[in-house]
């Protein structure tokens, strides 16, 4: 896994965590977070996915 990807795949984790611990329900702080693990896990995958393809296979040569 890249360097990317583990920080997106960390920052998701830390949003998804705030939003569980925010005490008021109706709250804009937790529209935040919400859109902050949404962006955050969809990079996380686009990292993933960019990774693979410029991963290198010694078998070729």
């Amino acid at each position: 896994m890249s360097k990317s990807a583990v920080l997106f795949l960390i920052l998701t984790v830390l949003a998804v965590a705030l939003l569980w611990l925010d005490p008021l329900p109706g709250s804009e702080l937790r529209n935040l977070f919400k859109v902050a693990g949404g962006l955050c896990a969809s990079l996380f995958v686009l990292a993933l996915l960019a990774g693979r393809r410029i991963k290198f296979d010694p078998q070729l040569r």
